[in-house]
């Protein structure tokens, strides 16, 4: 079984590096049955996932993850669950978030099942 840790945080790195720059090139790491719920809006496989993503708001931004949680799932997938903050272009002021991430293995490779968003108020 793969290590929960190494794998969450390599997919951390590569999943905010894409939102960043470039969240079109995320559509790799979502399938059809994958689910997304942003801000409690439902959106379920890539197109709709993809969409949603790249229709925010912002072209680019920067991320900061603060905390990093990571299990291993009973279908053999892992959990992660991050705490960050997010500065979009033209912003100075930081939106603090949390985001869940349920990866399932695919072949060699793991691809998310679900993911959800919610910004930090108050």
């Amino acid at each position: 079984m793969a290590d929960p840790e190494a794998v969450g945080k390599a997919f951390l790195q590569y999943y905010y590096q894409l939102f960043e720059s470039n969240r079109p090139g995320l559509s790799n790491l979502y399938q059809d049955g994958s689910m997304l719920t942003f801000e409690g809006q439902k959106f379920q496989g890539t197109q709709a996932i993809v969409g949603k993503l790249t229709q925010l708001p912002f072209n680019q931004c920067k991320v900061s993850c603060v905390s990093m949680d990571f299990q291993p799932s009973v279908s053999g997938g892992i959990m992660v669950f991050v705490t960050g903050s997010i500065v979009t272009e033209g912003e100075s002021n930081a939106l603090k978030f949390s985001q869940v991430f349920h990866l399932v293995p695919v072949g060699s490779s793991f691809v998310v099942s679900n993911d959800m968003f919610r910004l930090n108020y108050g």
